[in-house]
């Protein structure tokens, strides 16, 4: 009687043993998953963490081009067929007896840094039978930085563009106050799809290279 009843505090002893090991098991598990997340988030693996917000931190920021620092015509900037024309070393241009060209008050403070989409776009016109098909040019007061993000976001751009202009009407088109409308929503477009997918817009003008309704 007296081994039997030495026996069974023994077995509950073992069971509380397994149960510790149990519990332990599990908050290990727990512990490698925070600390897995972690490292996750500071590696910039998940978005909104530290290591995302050092990777925005190393992207090149935008610099506004001052007026007197905008390549002209001659210096070898090309604003057609996808090239831009913008940001250089300021030189003065020679007038006559080789004298420098004073600067002339007005104007705007900024450069104009323009920048052509290589193809047009064509697209049905809202409720209409008709169509339109627009060339695309826009500039920035910035920096290359924004048309080099135009082109790598060329299709994004593209398509906000064609959607804009499927939601426009026959009126709009064949009026210049209609064409400065529509001028202002494709701005907002391609800032707006900017934005989503660098942060920054920058484009500050649209301009119509070609403008044709059918």
């Amino acid at each position: 009687m007296s081994d039997a009843a030495e026996e069974k505090p023994a077995k509950k002893k073992g069971k509380l043993g397994k149960i510790l090991v149990f519990a332990l098991g599990g908050l290990l598990l727990v512990g490698g998953g925070v600390g897995a997340g972690v490292f996750a988030a500071g590696s910039g693996l998940v978005p909104g963490g530290p290591g995302a917000a050092h990777a925005e931190d190393d992207k090149p920021k935008p610099k506004l081009v001052l007026k007197s620092e905008q390549k002209r015509a001659g210096d070898g900037a090309e604003g057609e067929g996808g090239k831009s024309g913008g940001e250089s070393e300021a030189k003065p241009a020679d007038g006559p007896a080789g004298k420098p060209v004073p600067e002339v008050p007005g104007g705007e403070k900024y450069a104009s840094n323009y920048f052509a989409m290589e193809k047009e776009f064509t697209s049905n016109l809202q409720n209409s039978v008709h169509f339109v098909q627009v060339g695309v040019a826009v500039s920035t007061p910035y920096d290359d930085t924004v048309v080099e993000r135009l082109k790598t976001n060329d299709i994004a751009i593209r398509s906000a563009i064609l959607m804009t202009l499927g939601d426009t009407t026959e009126e709009q088109v064949f009026t210049s106050d209609g064409k400065r409308q529509l001028q202002r929503r494709l701005v907002h477009a391609i800032n707006e799809t900017l934005e989503q997918k660098e942060g920054f817009g920058g484009v500050s003008n649209v301009y119509f290279t070609n403008f044709v309704v059918q």
